[in-house]
C-alpha cells in the first residue's frame, strides 16, 4: 500500500508530479525484493538446517549486512551533500528538531496509552516504538529515486536516520528502566 498511497500523498500535498511506477519501483527495489529474498531464505534454512540452525549461525554470519548496507549510503550521502551540512548548519538544525520532538510526543502517547489499557511489556514496548518510528529508511530509498543524491528531500531524510538512531536507543532505556510498571 506504500506506493498508492504515497502516490497520492505527494499528489495531494503539493504539485511536484512523480509517476506512480517511480513510487511502485522504489518499493519493489527497496522493500519488496529484499523481502522476498530473506523469506526465501528463512523459509529453505528451517526446512534444511532447522529454526536454531537459522538463528544461530546464519544470522549471526549475514546480521551485518543491513547495517552496513545503510551506513554505506548514509556515507555516500553525507559525501555528495558534505557542502550543505557544513554550510547550512541552521538548515540541520531546523529539520532534526521538530523530528526529535515528534518522535518523543508520539512514544510517550504509546507508552501512557499501553500503561493505561495495562499491556504487558512485551507487547508495549514495541507497540510504543513501532509508533514513534518514522521509518526514515525507507524514506531515504524513496527521496533518493524521486529526487537524487544530492537534493533537499534526501538531505533531510538522511538527517531524520541520524537524528531518528540516538533518539531511539534513549527511548529503549526509558521502557528497560520502566519495565516493571509493566507488570500487571
Amino acid at each position: 500500500m506504500f506506493a498508492p498511497l504515497g502516490a497520492f500523498l505527494v499528489g495531494v500535498t503539493t504539485d511536484f508530479p512523480v509517476p506512480f511506477m517511480t513510487i511502485f519501483f522504489s518499493v519493489l527495489f527497496y522493500v519488496a525484493i529484499p523481502l522476498l529474498l530473506a523469506f526465501a531464505t528463512r523459509h529453505i534454512a528451517i526446512k534444511k538446517k532447522g529454526l536454531i540452525w537459522l538463528e544461530n549461525n546464519l544470522i549471526k554470519k549475514i546480521e551485518w549486512v543491513t547495517p552496513a548496507g545503510l551506513l554505506v549510503t548514509l556515507v555516500l550521502i553525507f559525501i555528495f551533500q558534505g557542502d550543505k551540512i557544513i554550510n547550512y548548519p541552521l538548515h540541520i538544525l531546523l529539520i532534526a528538531i521538530p523530528l526529535i520532538i515528534q518522535t518523543y510526543f508520539i512514544f510517550f502517547i504509546g507508552y501512557f496509552g499501553a500503561k493505561k489499557l495495562k499491556i504487558k511489556y512485551q507487547e508495549a514496548a514495541p507497540s510504543t516504538f513501532i509508533g514513534a518510528s518514522n521509518f526514515f529508511e525507507l524514506a531515504v530509498a524513496v527521496a533518493l529515486i524521486l529526487f537524487g543524491i544530492d537534493s533537499g528531500a534526501t538531505l533531510a531524510t538522511v538527517v531524520g536516520v541520524l537524528v531518528e538512531v540516538p533518539v531511539m536507543l534513549s527511548l529503549v532505556e526509558i521502557m528497560k528502566r520502566n519495565q516493571d510498571k509493566f507488570q500487571f
